[in-house]
């Protein structure tokens, strides 16, 4: 599958950060990690971290599927309101699962800190446009339950939106808890860390064909005819798994983004606020460390690549005419864009844990639009899997629930 199109800005502005060789021998390892995107190098770095003999194997290059693409929005808020969340989950699921997510961005915070990782972390605020006057009318009850959950918010009205901030909307929802980053950097920061300091293996070009498994051990085939064989595999390979897994867990859906030239200055709202509304489907908007404006949304159902990237010129369009509606009066002249898949599930939570179909065997797939939060919540939660340590969140976020 083709997850992306063109070149996207963080390929373009890192270059090859690193490139490993293919596997050619045949070997064992207590963990497989298939797939080298953001959530791989998340995985690998905790297990191989942990002291587990890892190995990672990835079919292209490292990081060069969804992780070059993504706009690496890191929010709290799932993909569902709190407040329908409730309904479909339960209170219990929804509170708590809008509370990991802010407690994963500042794990992830914490861990780049420590391991000196150069990836533009950064911690901001978020704001939660009502994109119509219909809107605002449920974002406010919105806002009430993530207060009653013990969320720091505020509810902003219009007048303060367009006064205090250059936005036009119909109130909004601030929060203080949400941060950006180069998520390219990161997979490769956290990937090049593992291999100096906990003895990670990789081996890119190297694409998994078959696997054979009993109660004890999984022997893995390559493309290349070489046999690994592990005590676990851990999956993360994101919207690809979708043919292993039979079930059906997401449908896909094509996304695309916008990074404008660099402006002499930032409006103030985007030096330290992510923005995202109401709309179907959803407008998002962040700057970049040097001082662009990464504008995205314009999500359609996915049927093809072709189809997909047929739609760039239309899409570019529209992104910069709801980004002036948004901000009126901030001229920005497009640089680079993209287009992306993604899945949704019909809750909006993803699948982590055991698959009942793979022995010895975990997936991580952080659907939606706040994958990579997802994937921070998976690496504790595959940590304790195989420890046998509990964990309330392997059951929230089990298959088949």
């Amino acid at each position: 599958m083709t997850l992306r199109s063109k070149e996207t800005y963080w390929l373009l502005k890192n270059g090859l950060l690193q490139s490993y060789p293919s596997l050619r021998t045949d070997i064992s390892c207590d963990v497989l990690v298939v797939g080298g995107g953001i959530t791989g190098a998340l995985l690998a770095c905790q297990l191989s971290g942990e002291g587990y003999k890892t190995v990672l194997i990835d079919k292209r290059d490292v990081s060069l599927g969804s992780t070059s693409a993504t706009t690496a929005l890191l929010q709290y808020e799932i993909d569902e309101p709190l407040y329908s969340l409730k309904k479909k989950v339960g209170d219990a699921v929804a509170i708590e699962s809008y509370r990991e997510g802010i407690e994963a961005i500042k794990r992830l915070g914490t861990l780049v800190s420590t391991l000196g990782i150069d990836c533009g972390f950064k911690t901001q605020r978020s704001l939660y446009i009502a994109h119509k006057p219909k809107d605002a009318k449920w974002l406010v009850d919105e806002c009430r339950h993530r207060a009653d959950a013990g969320i720091h918010v505020q509810w902003l009205p219009k007048e303060t939106l367009e006064n205090d901030f250059g936005v036009q909307g119909h109130g909004a929802i601030l929060s203080e808890n949400a941060a950006s980053v180069d998520g390219y950097s990161l997979a490769h920061g956290l990937l090049a860390y593992a291999v100096k300091h906990c003895g990670l293996e990789i081996y890119d070009h190297t694409e998994l064909s078959w696997v054979k498994f009993d109660k004890r051990k999984n022997i893995a085939g390559t493309a290349h005819n070489n046999v690994i064989t592990s005590q676990y595999i851990v999956y993360a390979t994101g919207y690809e798994s979708l043919p292993i897994v039979k079930d059906k867990v997401a449908t896909l859906h094509s996304t695309y983004a916008i990074v404008s030239e660099p402006l002499d200055s930032l409006p103030g709202i985007l030096t330290d606020t992510l923005l995202w509304d109401t709309q179907d489907p959803y407008l998002y908007v962040r700057s970049t460390p040097d001082n662009r404006i990464l504008i995205g949304g314009g999500d359609e159902k996915f049927k093809n690549a072709t189809l997909r990237d047929s739609l760039m010129d239309r899409k570019e369009k529209e992104l910069l005419k709801s980004f002036e509606r948004l901000m009126p009066g901030v001229s920005i002249i497009p640089d680079f864009s993209w287009a992306g898949t993604f899945g949704i599930t019909a809750d909006a939570l993803p699948f982590i844990g055991e698959h009942p179909d793979f022995p010895q065997s975990y997936f991580v797939l952080g659907f939606g639009g706040n994958g990579i939060t997802f994937s921070v919540m998976g690496m504790q939660m595959i940590s304790d899997a195989m420890a046998g340590r509990p964990n309330r969140f392997l059951e929230y976020f089990r298959f088949r629930r």
